[in-house]
């Protein structure tokens, strides 16, 4: 599920590189790895564990942002009858990996990939997850190997995984793969993006389910001042996370049919989050009827729109109680859905970059051949969703430390200016403390003042803003 994506473009010299690095220090975020995991890592990038089963003759393509070599997924689609095949191969991150070593160990001390404006800390070394386990172009690769053919209306009718040998004939962006869609000049296998994902979509609306199509939030250093902007995604980036959505969706269906699995689930969101949404909705004036669901709401959106894209920003906060949840020996968990997916559902599909992706992987390759998971797995499962909530808690962290140090940076030479918004929440321990949306530009911040009106919109006059605390504050006008 998204959270919000922050880029940075100027010299790396500027303040607020600084202010990232500050954020990194502060947190303890883990940086180069320790001699011994790099060395393991060297070795394991040499001497993978290689399936017997060739699918090199499948010519995959990967689709990812420009300059991208951490590569989990390659994608080949094709029209079976009436419906579609599709192919997706993930980078097999057990043929470098062995249970017990110091780069086992490291994996699960980081937990998953970390990314801040500037620069990324990740999972794994850059030996294997940009290099040997990645699904680079014109390499053959280990991979988990998912076939799952769809009926006409993009229904999954079956579904297969194994353990093969890949080999990406393409290393595709969005921005190039959108054109060939759009000028006809895309071979079947990238046009077909476009009708299996649109059909994917329809059947998301159909059950209820919600994709946050979440813009980018770019900030550019110009003139000694930051400029703010959203870049909203291309429809062949929506597309593309349908064909994840639809794996995850599969793999949890082989786990609960095995009895023993990972899921990645979510509850309902509370009524009070929904209410807070609402004000946030008010802050930005759009137009939120009382009788409209909210799923329904997400779909009238637009995300070039900057008050738009501002909202769907605010949105991930309603994914912010998901979790993930193990079961074992055919006991199901109370709760096997995930509520913005409006399905049981799995993460499988980024293993390069989340550690509960390779066991979900095993798992899945268990329940197809009808063996018992290994137990390697099953020894670590109950500890999994501890260790994937400390990890999300990080990444949170980060990336409210990365927001909160943009919007500082970006009102740092406004102190004193009077803005329009609307607080949409009070602290429950300070009734003179709370949170306040601005309509331009379309930042949260603190403010502080007696009789904070919930809801109501109001002039705020900016009374702090400092990048290198990453503090905003705004009291009534």
């Amino acid at each position: 599920m998204p959270r919000r994506r922050i880029r940075v473009t100027g010299a790396p010299e500027a303040p607020l590189h600084a202010a990232f690095a500050a954020l990194r220090a502060e947190l303890g975020v883990p940086q180069a790895f320790p001699a011994e995991v790099q060395a393991e890592a060297d070795r394991a990038a040499s001497t993978p564990e290689l399936p017997s089963y060739d699918a090199t003759d499948i010519p995959f393509f990967t689709l990812d942002p420009p300059g991208s070599t951490d590569l989990d997924q390659a994608a080949h689609l094709s029209r079976r009858g009436s419906g579609y095949r599709v192919r997706y191969a993930i980078a097999d991150v057990a043929a470098f990996v062995r249970p017990g070593t110091v780069l086992d160990a490291e994996a699960h001390r980081r937990v998953e990939t970390l990314y801040f404006p500037d620069e990324k800390v990740p999972l794994h070394p850059f030996v294997l997850s940009e290099g040997a386990a990645s699904l680079l172009p014109d390499r053959t690769r280990p991979a988990a190997l998912w076939t799952i053919d769809l009926d006409a209306e993009g229904r999954t009718v079956a579904t297969d995984v194994r353990r093969a040998l890949v080999r990406s004939r393409a290393r595709l962006d969005y921005a190039g793969a959108q054109r060939r869609i759009d000028d006809g000049t895309a071979e079947e296998p990238v046009a077909l993006l476009a009708e299996i994902g649109r059909a994917r979509e329809l059947l998301e609306a159909e059950r209820g389910g919600i994709s946050l199509d979440v813009p980018e939030q770019e900030i550019t250093a110009r003139d000694h001042t930051y400029e703010l902007s959203y870049r909203a995604p291309l429809p062949a980036e929506v597309w593309n996370a349908q064909l994840s959505l639809l794996t995850g969706m599969a793999a949890a269906g082989l786990m609960l049919a095995a009895g023993t699995g990972i899921l990645r689930t979510l509850p309902t969101a509370p009524d009070g989050a929904v209410a807070r949404l609402r004000r946030t909705a008010t802050a930005l004036r759009i137009d939120w009827p009382h009788h409209m669901p909210y799923a329904a709401l997400i779909r009238t959106l637009d995300p070039h729109r900057p008050d738009h894209a501002a909202f769907l920003q605010e949105c991930t906060t309603l994914l912010r109680g998901a979790g993930y949840t193990v079961f074992r020996d055919g006991a199901l968990p109370a709760i096997t859905s995930h509520a913005a997916v409006a399905a049981p559902y799995t993460h499988c599909t980024a293993p390069l970059r989340r550690l509960a992706d390779r066991y979900a992987a095993e798992l899945c390759l268990a329940a197809v051949a009808g063996e018992d998971p290994p137990d390697w797995v099953l020894v670590a499962l109950d500890g999994l969703p501890r260790q994937m909530a400390e990890g999300a808690r990080l990444a949170g962290t980060v990336e409210r430390g990365c927001v909160d140090i943009v919007e500082a940076a970006l009102l740092k030479d406004r102190v004193g200016e009077v803005f329009e918004g609307c607080v949409v929440d009070l602290s429950d321990h300070e009734p003179t403390v709370g949170t306040v949306q601005l309509d331009a530009p379309a930042v949260i911040g603190r403010i502080e003042g007696e009789r904070l009106p919930l809801g109501e919109r109001l002039r705020v006059r900016l009374v702090g803003a400092d990048p290198g605390t990453s503090k905003i504050v705004f009291t009534p006008a």
